[in-house]
């Protein structure tokens, strides 16, 4: 990692944060092998039943919620009427993205995770969750939207190939109204490792698509984000 990297990390995290990383880092390690045994949505049920599996929302860390308003701040400086948080987990992007938007949809492969992300959003009538699979989205989504987020969402996926990223891009598209955005950021590292690649890979998909225009890209400490303009198809 590059020194101006390390002391960007630095100012973005705590000590404590380590912790945070740790936790992650197992609880990913037990969803691959539950994945094996279980299957793809049972392993994510089981890693939500005992409540937060990543602590993204424990305020113990400062980390994911710094992530998240870093994240938010790369958006245009406008409110947005509806927004979709797909792969919500325990929804605290989706309650934070209340305050840029009329109204936010959280959705998660897990019940487990829509559960407790309900229970966080009880004083947030504007925040709404329900479960769905991000690879199997129902049609009657299609056009509501006018921001997307999949913050750490994809990178899930697997089996994972090129042709799926490029389905799945095509099908956050119809997901958005024309000049809608898509703010995408997933896990990156050195660049020259497994999750970096798999990163950018994701990324480069997205970019791909013909109905997607990138209007911006941004490294930060651990991830990568590109924020995306839905513009009409050739």
């Amino acid at each position: 990692m590059a020194i101006f990297d390390t002391l960007d990390a630095i100012r973005f995290m705590s000590l404590r944060d380590i912790g945070l990383f740790r936790r992650s880092a197992r609880t990913d390690a037990a969803i691959a092998q539950d994945r094996t045994t279980l299957g793809d949505r049972a392993a994510f049920e089981a890693a939500y039943a005992n409540g937060d599996p990543w602590a993204s929302a424990d305020p113990a860390y400062k980390y994911q919620r710094r992530k998240y308003e870093t994240l938010l701040a790369l958006l245009p400086d406008r409110r947005f009427a509806a927004a979709l948080d797909l792969g919500c987990g325990v929804g605290q992007m989706s309650r934070m993205l209340g305050a840029r938007a009329d109204t936010v949809l959280g959705v998660d492969v897990a019940q487990g995770a829509v559960e407790f992300a309900r229970r966080g959003a009880v004083d947030l009538p504007a925040v709404t969750f329900e479960q769905g699979d991000v690879t199997d989205l129902s049609p009657t989504l299609d056009g509501r939207f006018d921001l997307v987020v999949l913050a750490d969402t994809l990178y899930y996926l697997s089996p994972m190939d090129d042709a799926l990223l490029k389905r799945l891009a095509l099908r956050v598209q119809r997901l958005l109204i024309h000049g809608g955005v898509c703010l995408l950021a997933n896990h990156f590292f050195s660049g020259a490792d497994r999750d970096s690649r798999l990163s950018r890979r994701i990324h480069r998909a997205f970019a791909w698509s013909p109905g997607f225009e990138v209007t911006s890209e941004h490294r930060r400490p651990f991830y990568l984000a590109t924020v995306l303009r839905r513009v009409a198809a050739p």
